[in-house]
């Protein structure tokens, strides 16, 4: 498995594209990355720098990492104790809820890259059906504009003052 994260990284110990960039936190381990998404523009998360750390499971690719903000960052798929709650990152095959299709699952050829695309896509569309954080969803149903959208600023301002630190 070791193989499989460093043919992943194909020779590089950084990622960067638009919208995020990722690294290894340190070099002499391949598990655990560390992650900087940039708010998508046009949303109420534009501007914002928010870190997170990736961490791969060892027989990745067969099973998805796990996904932790670590700034501070109100979304409904988003636990409140920074746990990213999305399809691609759930375990692999059926869901016994009935909820997800197996193919909106893990699949082994996920990269960093498709897990970012797929961070910024839900931080710019949260799926309010299945959220982790039901405050934040409740919220962002109820009062998008108001009391949704005046926590989503204050946590872009605070990643913002703490990016690079």
């Amino acid at each position: 498995s070791t193989y499989s994260i460093s043919a992943m990284l194909t020779n590089k110990q950084s990622i960067e594209l638009e919208g995020f960039s990722a690294g290894l936190i340190e070099d002499n381990d391949l598990y655990r990355w560390e992650v900087l998404i940039i708010g998508p523009p046009d949303t109420l998360y534009e501007g914002g720098v928010f870190k997170a750390h990736l961490t791969f499971p060892k027989d990745y690719p067969l099973r998805p990492p796990k996904m932790k903000f670590i700034t501070d960052i109100w979304h409904p798929n988003v636990d409140k104790n920074g746990d990213v709650c999305i399809s691609i990152l759930h375990e692999p095959g059926e869901d016994k809820y009935g909820y997800e299709k197996p193919e909106e699952r893990w699949l082994p050829i996920h990269t960093v890259e498709t897990i970012m695309i797929s961070v910024i896509s839900m931080l710019a569309d949260p799926n309010g059906d299945s959220p982790a954080n039901v405050d934040a969803a409740k919220e962002w149903r109820e009062d998008r504009h108001g009391a949704f959208k005046r926590k989503v600023a204050r946590c872009v301002r605070k990643s913002q003052e703490t990016a690079f630190e």
